[in-house]
């Protein structure tokens, strides 16, 4: 089993950009001297929900104050990029990381990002698709043009080529934020693994990962391949000498962010949405995940491998809001409930990429 902390720089009532950036970096830090196996960071626009907007740009601090932990991206909105633009930001930090990161990318919302960006909503809706296919071939070919709906432009040579540095491992690893069946196809059709949310309960992902099998298999992708997709699951960790204590952590802290920050997405065309209702969504958080002492932890991160296939985690530490609570968070995880896992996470060493289509996905 391999264990990340999720870090989402969410910024709770009362904190200062800068204060939730420092929280970010130091949690990174602290997931390292842990023993960790990644660090995972995520992106958001103009949204206290996380105040971190370019997920590439944090990753490479991270990884410049970072020796042996992975660090990948929770994810990247590729509808507000473009695809060669962050497939050239994914091949440097491949290569002068020595092979540590790894890209997540996602559709994002129909949020007034799009209109920012001047993407538009047809980003989101329509040219997902076409924006994964052109970043991947960035990332696997040595020359690359475009002649599509969404891009167009002659054929240009792909600086730094990702595949001249770091034997066994030429490729950096992509992964894709799925959330409906739709999603889980493309990725299955071009054999990524997939980025399963901290919403989704085991019975949720295990058919996830069952359909993503299926499509996988019927794209042809390798059955070894398909074995060992890499598959990595969102949640929260809280981490307390009883149940009762870190539930009532997470309860004071986290329903006034989620109501802070979920309130604050607009929407691009005015379209209605259903925002969460923060007090339940915590509740629901904390009867999915692992919160709670060591042994129920590692017990229900056990329990998630058993019953979804998936042994790769990114768990949100922050839950606490407060820096301090949060390293030590970081710390007893590691500590007290690593340990306790069937396999322990063990120090980062590149891997050989994937077979079949799929990018590199080890961690």
């Amino acid at each position: 089993m391999r264990v990340g902390a999720f870090v989402l720089a969410a910024q709770f009532p009362g904190q200062g950009h800068g204060e939730v950036l420092h929280r970010a970096l130091r949690s990174a830090e602290a997931a390292e001297r842990a023993g960790l196996d990644s660090v995972w960071l995520a992106e958001h626009h103009f949204v206290p929900y996380g105040v971190c907007p370019s997920a590439v740009t944090l990753a490479a601090v991270v990884l410049g104050r970072t020796r042996r932990i992975a660090v990948g991206t929770a994810v990247s909105v590729l509808p507000t990029a473009h695809p060669v633009a962050l497939g050239e930001q994914t091949a440097l930090l491949h290569l002068v990381s020595g092979g540590r990161f790894t890209l997540g990318v996602g559709r994002g919302g129909p949020w007034v990002d799009l209109e920012v960006f001047g993407a538009g909503i047809e980003a989101y809706e329509r040219d997902f698709p076409e924006s994964l296919d052109l970043l991947l071939r960035w990332l696997r070919e040595p020359e690359v043009g475009a002649d599509g709906t969404r891009y167009r432009f002659r054929e240009v040579p792909v600086v730094p080529r990702p595949d001249q540095a770091i034997a066994g491992r030429p490729v950096p690893p992509v992964l894709v934020a799925c959330t409906s069946a739709a999603s889980v196809r493309l990725a299955a059709a071009r054999g990524l693994p997939m980025l399963l949310g901290m919403h989704c309960g085991d019975e949720e992902k295990a058919e996830m990962v069952a359909l993503w099998r299926r499509e996988a298999q019927a794209a042809g992708l390798a059955p070894e391949a398909v074995a060992s997709a890499g598959h990595v699951s969102a949640g929260v960790v809280q981490v307390a000498d009883t149940r009762a204590e870190a539930v009532e952590t997470l309860a004071k802290a986290m329903p006034g962010w989620l109501r802070h920050g979920l309130e604050a997405h607009t929407t691009v065309d005015g379209r209605a949405r259903r925002m969460r209702d923060p007090l339940a969504y915590t509740e629901l958080l904390c009867g999915l995940h692992p919160v709670g002492p060591p042994r129920l932890c590692a017990d229900r991160l056990a329990a998630t491998t058993e019953r979804t296939g998936i042994d790769r985690f990114a768990l949100l530490v922050e839950g606490s809001g407060d820096l301090t609570g949060t390293e030590l968070n970081v710390h007893r995880l590691g500590g007290e409930v690593l340990p306790l896992l069937p396999r322990a996470a063990a120090a980062h060493r590149p891997a050989p990429a994937g077979t079949g289509t799929a990018a590199g996905t080890a961690l």
